[in-house]
């Protein structure tokens, strides 16, 4: 991740677009659009976003292709609409399907002489031969920094003298047949897929920066079904968990415990919710019915288990239930920061975004649980991002977009033998070959 490009406060009229790119974020309890423009000298500007209610998605996997597949074209054909144009390919990210990163390192000989654009390029060969996918798909093999004699982050190593020179590649990798079911979803919406991007690294284009990924920080992302819990240093993602728990599952706790409706429940959790009681909670009685809603509303039709003649619940009893149920994630969440070895003194910096990040207190529930410290990620400011959208349930697809700006250097698009690793099919244009390559290494270096 070189670079977070966000858009000046304010764009000139008169400036004109460069290229216009358009994301998807396919997940389980919203699908949502958003077509971002890039102008010529450089700056972001959101056109236009969309979302609706997901369908035929379950903890980041495709269910049921037909009804996915036109709830992407229905929050698509939103985003362009609010955009005035229309985009015939998009970035899309992945949540669940297995995902695992890792990192893989190669040296090789220099001699002691300066190093020029072919050793990069003999590096860069070697480290795309070596990836082991063990049967399954990689969606990135991005070169994170590169080493002298050992010596650890080097951005720059053209024109330097070694005896050895080193790269550190990270990996993504993904199970193959539900990456194949999202793209098949996305092009049955009549669209194109420019790439499947890691739905963490997308996050962390939006929620971290650069001093916080270098550092070491964690990115917990708490979705609808899957909460995926990430671990970055030395600009690096190093290792990701997937939980298969979210806010999804609080809601039917809610649901449950009062026996009501689901819709009536997240209501109840966002509206009046919280992940922090307070004294006043027990004097607080909170209606269970919308206000378009008849006064019933439970499932049986009856007032809520544990409702006044009003069907009210007590506040504290709904905060009860939310607290119970946030603290089995948080537990989980706790673990896996244990086994990617970011706990105690080798702990620090918990960033919480996704949509189950909204719930109110929720950053002072978890800096207490997990006894670090702990803020809440959100997208950063860009130019015609709509306040409903300018959330930590958008900043993956914000960061998408991000990441589509930036198209990070893929090692296998280097050379003119192609990496049998990568699986995927003539509609996904991930690499551009190795002209693209070289521009972008005199960019950088």
């Amino acid at each position: 991740m070189a670079r977070n490009k966000t858009a000046a406060k304010s764009i000139p009229s008169k400036a004109r677009l460069a290229k216009v790119l358009g994301a998807v974020n396919v997940g389980s309890f919203r699908i949502s659009a958003m077509i971002m423009g890039e102008t010529e000298t450089g700056d972001l500007v959101v056109l236009g976003s969309g979302h609706r209610a997901s369908n035929g998605v379950k903890r980041g996997y495709i269910t049921d292709m037909n009804a996915a597949t036109y709830a992407i074209r229905d929050a698509v054909e939103r985003a362009e609409k609010n955009a005035g144009t229309n985009v015939q390919s998009v970035w899309i990210a992945c949540a669940g399907a297995g995902l695992k990163s890792q990192i893989s390192k190669v040296e090789i000989d220099i001699g002691g002489r300066r190093i020029e654009e072919e050793d990069i390029e003999h590096l860069l060969l070697e480290a795309r031969d070596r990836i082991d996918p063990d049967g399954r798909s990689v969606l990135h093999a991005i070169p994170a920094h590169y080493t002298l004699d050992g010596a650890h982050g080097v951005a720059n190593p053209l024109g330097l003298h070694a005896e050895r020179l080193g790269v550190d590649i990270h990996v993504m990798l993904a199970d193959g047949a539900p990456v194949r079911n999202l793209m098949e979803a996305v092009q049955n919406a009549h669209l194109e897929v420019e790439a499947v991007v890691a739905a963490p690294l997308a996050s962390g284009y939006a929620c971290l920066t650069e001093e916080e990924r270098d550092l070491g920080v964690a990115l917990v992302e708490i979705g609808s079904d899957v909460t995926n819990v990430s671990v970055f240093a030395a600009g690096m993602l190093l290792g990701l968990r997937s939980i298969p728990l979210g806010s999804g599952d609080i809601t039917d706790a809610v649901a449950g415990a009062f026996g009501i409706r689901r819709f009536q429940a997240e209501r109840l959790k966002c509206v009046s919710g919280s992940a922090i009681a307070s004294p006043s909670d027990h004097r607080e009685m909170i209606p269970v019915h919308g206000p378009n809603e008849a006064e019933g509303g439970a499932v049986g039709g009856a007032n809520a288990r544990g409702a006044d003649d009003k069907n009210r619940i007590a506040r504290a009893d709904l905060i009860s239930v939310i607290t119970q149920s946030q603290s089995q994630l948080t537990r989980e969440i706790g673990k896996a920061l244990k086994e990617l070895g970011f706990a105690g003194v080798r702990g620090g910096q918990v960033v919480l975004t996704g949509g189950g990040a909204e719930l109110a207190g929720l950053a002072e529930f978890a800096q207490s649980a997990l006894a670090m410290p702990v803020r809440i990620g959100r997208a950063p400011e860009l130019t015609g991002l709509p306040e409903a959208h300018a959330t930590p349930g958008f900043s993956g697809l914000a960061g998408l977009c991000l990441y589509a700006a930036v198209d990070p250097v893929d090692i296998r698009a280097v050379g003119s033998r192609y990496s049998n690793t990568h699986e995927f099919s003539g509609s996904v244009n991930l690499f551009a070959g190795i002209s693209r390559l070289w521009r972008a290494l005199r960019e950088n270096f």
